[in-house]
């Protein structure tokens, strides 16, 4: 994916040299047409590190309180909250390797950082947002195991075996991202008297630009994206039959907030990374070409909406919980002395049913 961030750089720089190469061969200076050439150039620095820089801010913070805040709560620690947290921190790594090293290649004509940062950037940020994307594949499928099978997955649904989960997750990312760091490295580009530096996927190499961006757009895109539909869908189902007939307004209640919530996770990966992998892919097979000052918003904007998924996805799956709610709260107002009391005064002790539950934590 960041190999296309460096390739719409390119985009800007080969603007900036026909400007200056142009420029230095005429009398009478820049035309109007050059100058709005980089006036728009300038723009979208700025645009882009503003924007870039409030999503990494916020990414840093609304993930870093996620975790402080399950840290805190001993009471916290279920298997859910464990998937909430490792969520948190591959957010947390997405934002520190891709949005500063991004902006960078936004506002500079050249990485500036070397070769072996650069191929350590570029796998870095494939690894990271794997783990997040599947990271929501393994909450929901403790989501459909809590509701559709609450009493018998408890003996799956416990600490050890979401920890066990968890790093199998990683360990498969890591190795099977080894790949990306071969393919990419600094390109080195001559326009008169400049030497251009570009991160991104190698030109002179066997390895297949569109392969690469059709097997990512497969793998972080279509494949979770249909797991976590087909997951959902049958818990959906599920709640929805078992509703039918005479229940309590709770039952009802909390199947409406099952329904909301399913949506809300759905929809927000969905759309907010199906633009940027469609434009990917497009690229790679020559059929998008940002040689225009609406396409190139175009794919700035579809940037913006695929980082920001790193930024709700604290909202989404934690702020949503009541019980996560009030724990923030306690951290905020409270000091640690006045949070432990309070905790011990008005939060049951976590017994293996609260710790291992159907819903509590985020329905």
């Amino acid at each position: 994916m960041v190999s296309e961030l460096q390739n719409y750089t390119q985009q800007l720089v080969d603007m900036a040299s026909r400007i200056n190469l142009t420029a230095s061969t005429t009398v009478a200076g820049p035309t109007q047409s050059q100058e709005e050439e980089l006036q728009t150039e300038m723009m979208v620095s700025i645009i882009v590190a503003v924007f870039f820089g409030f999503i990494g801010i916020t990414g840093l913070l609304g993930n870093a309180l996620v975790v402080l805040v399950v840290l805190s709560n001993p009471q916290m620690r279920s298997t859910t909250n464990l998937l909430i947290i490792n969520l948190a921190v591959a957010d947390l790594l997405f934002v520190v390797f891709c949005i500063p090293f991004t902006a960078t290649d936004y506002v500079l004509a050249s990485w500036p950082y070397g070769d072996l940062w650069c191929k350590s950037v570029q796998y870095l940020i494939v690894v990271t947002a794997h783990a997040s994307i599947y990271t929501l594949v393994l909450m929901s499928l403790d989501r459909f195991l809590a509701v559709v099978h609450p009493i018998a997955s408890m003996v799956i649904r416990t600490e050890k075996n979401t920890v066990l989960a968890i790093t199998i997750l990683w360990i498969l990312i890591i190795t099977t991202a080894l790949p990306v760091s071969f393919s990419h490295g600094i390109n080195v580009y001559k326009y008169g008297e400049r030497e251009i530096i570009t991160c991104g996927f190698l030109a002179n190499t066997d390895f297949s630009w569109a392969a690469f961006h059709i097997a990512f757009f497969l793998s972080s895109y279509v494949v979770p994206l249909i797991l976590i539909s087909v997951l959902y869908m049958w818990m959906l189902s599920r709640l929805w039959r078992s509703s039918v007939g005479g229940r309590s307004a709770e039952s009802k209640k909390g199947k409406k907030r099952v329904t909301r919530l399913v949506v809300i996770v759905v929809a927000a990966f969905a759309s907010l990374w199906f633009p940027i992998q469609v434009i990917l892919v497009l690229k790679s097979v020559k059929v998008f070409v940002p040689d225009t000052h609406f396409k190139i918003s175009l794919q700035i904007v579809s940037h913006v909406l695929a980082y920001t998924s790193s930024c709700i996805n604290p909202l989404l799956y934690a702020f949503l919980s009541e019980n996560f709610r009030k724990a923030f709260r306690k951290i905020v107002y409270c000091g640690p002395g006045s949070r432990r009391q309070g905790s011990q005064r008005h939060m049951p002790l976590p017994t293996k049913t609260t710790r291992t539950g159907s819903c509590p934590d985020i329905l």
